[in-house]
């Protein structure tokens, strides 16, 4: 089965079973399934994927930029990094002139990085603490090699500076599990329970951030 959104055509199967939800997965490949009750119907299947299509076609072009891009960061000014999903040239993200050592260009770029994770958690804390009827008491962008968020027992928060990275709706859910964490510190079932609440294809969101955590480096 497919789509057509924005004039790009959106492939899917679908697998059927005894579960009573609908969820939409894609795999490192690109292939995209839709697991469903069996007795759905198609036009239920067909808008469910166009309900997420825009997203669907940010991650295929992150997905495609990603098998183009190596391992290696250039600094040369031909090198492309990682924004809200999306692949960017260097000179796109900072200034690069004046700048010939690839540490200072690095230093530039984690700066860039640090500076809009802010801005931007800040702005998305705003929008979901209210959903969440929740105040932290701060938060603090961090450079951390294990963690893409953490909450505190203090209602402190903290972020990783590489989040800037992923796309958008993947930077909500980091900011709305540990928003949530101010109501359960723990990963129970009412914690998972009032993530989805806000954020039903969460678990979408998870595998985004196992799947490209290793392109999301400086």
């Amino acid at each position: 089965m497919h789509i057509v959104l924005d004039e790009q055509k959106i492939y899917f199967h679908v697998q059927y079973g005894a579960g009573k939800k609908v969820s939409i997965q894609m795999d490192p490949s690109g292939l995209i399934t839709v697991k469903a009750p069996n007795g759905t119907k198609d036009e239920q299947l067909m808008q469910l994927v166009e309900r997420y299509g825009k997203q669907i076609l940010a991650r295929r072009q992150a997905l495609e930029a990603a098998q183009t891009v190596t391992q290696t960061k250039d600094y040369e000014g031909t090198g492309k990094f990682l924004y809200l999903g999306k692949y960017y040239p260097l000179s796109e993200l900072i200034e690069t002139g004046g700048a010939d050592k690839e540490e200072e260009l690095k230093h530039k770029l984690k700066r860039f990085y640090f500076t809009s994770c802010k801005k931007i958690v800040g702005e998305r804390i705003k929008i979901y603490q209210d959903q969440l009827k929740v105040r932290p008491k701060s938060f603090e962008i961090v450079e951390s090699l294990t963690k893409w968020g953490s909450c505190s027992s203090n209602r402190n928060l903290t972020f990783n500076y590489l989040l800037a990275m992923a796309p958008l709706d993947v930077i909500d859910y980091v900011v709305v599990h540990e928003l949530v964490h101010l109501l359960h510190m723990n990963h129970d079932r009412s914690f998972w329970r009032r993530v989805g609440s806000i954020m039903p294809d969460y678990e979408e969101k998870e595998r985004y951030l196992a799947r490209h955590a290793q392109t999301m480096t400086l």
